[in-house]
C-alpha cells in the first residue's frame, strides 16, 4: 500500500542503504519519503512520486521549491507537460508572476492537427502509446518567448524529448525544464536542454530482498 506516502514530511534523519520500501529525499529543507516500486523485470526499482495523490501541504512545498528554480530561468511562459506536470505548472506559473500557463495534452480535441503532435510513451505507462498535442490556438503565446517546461518526473527522458521535438516543429526551443524529481541518469542523453529538479533519486538494484542504489545508471 502506498496511500500513506506523499501525505506528510518525514523525520530529518537520513535513511541508509539497503532500502526496504522507501527512499528519503529533500524538498527544500524538509524530508519526504517516496515508495519504492519494482520495475517489471523484478530486478530493479525506482522511487515513486504521484503529485496528484499528495496532500496539499506536500504539493505546495514541491511547487514552492520548483518555483524557486524556475525563477532562475526568467521564463516568460510556463508549459505544462502531461499528465502530472499539469498539476504543478499552474502553481509554478503563478509564482513566476504569470496570469496563465500553456498546457499540452494527450487528449485530442476535434480542432487539433496531426502536424502539431508527436508520439508519446512513458515508463509508467508501458505499451500505452499516445500522442502529445499543442492546441494550435495557443501557439501565439509561445512564439519568440522564453519557454520553460514543467513536468513531475524525468526518468528515461522519452516524454521530455517528445515535448521538445513537438515545440521544435514550431521553431520553439525551451530555455529549460523544471521537474519535481529527476529519476536516474538515463534521461541525460535524450534531453537537449538544461534540466533542474527539486530532488533526485537513483535506480535501485535488488540485493538479498532489499534495494541498493545504483548511481551509475
Amino acid at each position: 500500500m502506498t496511500t500513506t506516502f506523499w501525505q506528510e514530511f518525514a523525520p530529518d534523519a537520513e535513511l541508509s542503504a539497503p532500502y526496504t520500501d522507501r527512499y528519503r529525499v529533500k524538498v527544500g529543507a524538509r524530508s519526504l519519503d517516496l515508495p519504492l516500486r519494482a520495475l517489471p523485470d523484478g530486478k530493479h526499482a525506482v522511487s515513486s512520486l504521484l503529485v496528484n495523490h499528495a496532500s496539499f501541504g506536500v504539493l505546495d512545498a514541491i511547487v514552492e521549491d520548483m518555483s524557486r528554480i524556475a525563477l532562475e530561468f526568467a521564463p516568460e511562459v510556463i508549459v505544462g507537460v502531461p499528465t502530472l506536470g499539469l498539476t504543478l505548472a499552474p502553481g509554478v506559473a503563478r509564482a513566476c508572476g504569470h496570469a496563465r500557463y500553456v498546457p499540452l495534452s494527450t487528449s485530442r480535441k476535434f480542432w487539433y492537427r496531426d502536424d502539431v503532435s508527436v508520439p508519446l510513451t512513458s515508463i509508467t505507462s508501458p505499451g500505452n502509446a499516445k500522442s502529445l498535442y499543442l492546441d494550435p490556438n495557443l501557439l501565439p503565446l509561445l512564439q519568440e518567448k522564453r519557454v520553460l517546461l514543467v513536468d513531475d518526473v524525468v526518468s528515461t527522458g522519452t516524454s521530455l524529448a517528445a515535448t521538445i521535438a513537438l515545440l521544435g516543429m514550431m521553431k520553439i526551443e525551451p530555455v529549460g525544464v523544471v521537474c519535481a524529481m529527476t529519476q536516474t541518469n538515463r534521461w541525460r542523453d535524450r534531453v537537449s536542454v538544461p534540466v533542474s529538479g527539486s530532488f533526485s533519486s537513483p535506480l535501485f538494484v535488488r540485493d538479498a530482498g532489499q534495494w541498493v542504489p545504483d548511481f551509475t545508471c
